[in-house]
């Protein structure tokens, strides 16, 4: 049964076997003149149902095709396929890719496989480690390029256009080194090239060299490709069960036909605008209490920025929208960032993901019973302590009047990953019209790598150098040496 409040409003959509969404501290009756009223509730009903009309009208365009990636069988049977072949003679796979080319296979690997994955011996882990190399930080790299065998190593490159310099300088130092290792023709054997099905550089290396391939579906933005090959491939590879996460996302998938006020996405896009276009408060803090869902919060960070802080709407007037999305870990972050949170400026609303069940759990025995301040800890579980670490630090901010809510999943389990993913993309997206902004493009981001090209002497941007250089302060009168 959902709950309801003396508004008669729900403030806990429809119990789920994925996910559960409880707002009752978003609102006034938890929060008195800090919280949400019903009236804001009405209104912010009345612009979802409107949202949702028009997010439907893309969808059937073929506008959103993402949304149609849970219910594509023919690539987790690719991903499979490949996933079988490699596993008796490959020990290590290497994604190449940043971004949205990483950041959703990073989170679900960290989610659904064993903290110490890549740490176990073969036959305990069974398949091959995962490196996800998203940084062009020559240390780290290097340190992953010295784990290697590259007879054992097979290289998954992600790329749309095969123009990003940070995988493509990767992809350059690996193929070499292939080269140099096992020989040229070899090279095929240990690489999969993930990139736009037509066009582009990489589709043209893989048609000239006949490497294996999958395709970044057409019309997706990278920061949405985790259920296209982008994320189904590597996941596969290392063994997490491609077909439950998918199965998991395709219940997301449905469950946004419920009505608006049991739609967790619709929800989750709605209290956050409404806390940023009503209440003021500009930053969403997600705040799992799992280790395991920790990347899931990183994933989130670029899926909700970069698809809702635009300047411009989608009219051509100035915007300078959206609600800025940090992340911080339960309990780690209690003794770090709370403090902020509980006494700080009141500009954030916090979100926490909680599980219900630990997958395992660590008892917690009764020794130093004679001491008060410990022997109550005996007994009890890590796995307890920590929930209700969540559920006190949810109470004492809304005691102080401080806005929050809670997503609650049952277990950490692939569905449960794949339900979460699934529903905060179709809340971005939601919420790209009720700010009045295009939630699938990234403008923002396109002038820095016109610098960084013009600075490492790409053809076609020397004037992109120049105009770096003229920005400097030609005395320099503000560097301190």
């Amino acid at each position: 049964m959902a709950e309801k409040g003396s508004t008669g409003i729900s403030t806990r959509s429809q119990i789920s076997d994925y996910m559960t969404m409880d707002y009752n501290n978003l609102t006034a009756e938890a929060l008195g003149g800090q919280g949400l009223s019903s009236g804001d509730l009405a209104e912010m009903k009345k612009a979802l149902a409107a949202a949702y009309k028009d997010f439907e009208a893309k969808r059937r365009q073929g506008l959103l095709p993402f949304t149609e990636l849970p219910s594509n069988s023919e690539i987790p049977k690719k991903c499979r396929k490949l996933a079988d072949l490699l596993r008796k003679n490959i020990e290590t796979v290497v994604v190449l890719g940043i971004g949205g080319s990483a950041l959703g296979a990073n989170a679900v690997f960290n989610a659904l496989r064993p903290i110490n994955h890549n740490a176990l011996p073969p036959a305990k882990r069974q398949w091959p480690r995962l490196f996800i190399a998203d940084n062009i930080d020559p240390e780290g790299f290097g340190v992953i390029l010295d784990s290697l065998d590259p007879s054992k190593t097979f290289f998954n490159v992600i790329s749309k256009s095969g123009a990003t310099a940070e995988t493509m300088s990767q992809f350059m130092v690996i193929h070499d080194m292939l080269q140099r290792s096992l020989g040229r023709t070899a090279i095929k054997d240990h690489l999969l090239i993930t990139t736009d099905p037509q066009g582009g550089v990489l589709r043209k290396l893989v048609e000239a060299n006949d490497y294996q391939s999958m395709e970044v579906p057409p019309g997706v933005g990278g920061r949405f490709t985790i259920f296209s090959a982008v994320g189904l491939a590597p996941l596969a590879m290392v063994g997490v069960s491609v077909y439950e996460l998918l199965a998991g996302a395709k219940k997301a998938q449905q469950d946004f036909a419920s009505p608006v006020l049991s739609n967790k996405a619709l929800l989750f896009a709605g209290l956050n605008w409404l806390q940023t276009t009503v209440k003021g408060l500009e930053t969403l803090v997600l705040m799992p209490y799992a280790e395991a869902l920790s990347k899931v919060a990183e994933w989130f960070l670029q899926l909700w920025n970069e698809s809702l802080g635009k300047a411009l709407h989608l009219d051509g007037s100035p915007a300078g929208t959206g609600q800025t999305a940090i992340k911080a870990v339960g309990v780690t972050d209690q003794h770090s960032q709370l403090q902020m949170y509980m006494e700080g400026p009141l500009n954030k609303t916090v979100c926490f993901l909680g599980v219900e069940k630990f997958r395992s759990d660590v008892s917690i025995p009764k020794v130093f019973t004679e001491h008060d301040e410990l022997s109550y800890l005996g007994g009890k579980t890590l796995g307890e302590l920590l929930t209700f670490e969540r559920l006190g630090t949810a109470r004492a901010l809304a005691e102080n009047q401080r806005p929050n809510f809670t997503l609650t999943i049952p277990k950490v389990s692939a569905g449960a990953v794949g339900y979460i993913l699934q529903t905060l993309m179709l809340a971005t997206v939601i919420s790209g019209t009720l700010y009045g902004v295009n939630p699938l493009d990234q403008p923002g981001v396109e002038l820095s790598k016109k610098f960084t090209y013009g600075l490492m002497g790409r053809n076609g941007f020397s004037d992109m150098a120049d105009r770096y250089h003229k920005g400097l302060s030609k005395k320099n009168k503000y560097v301190v040496k």
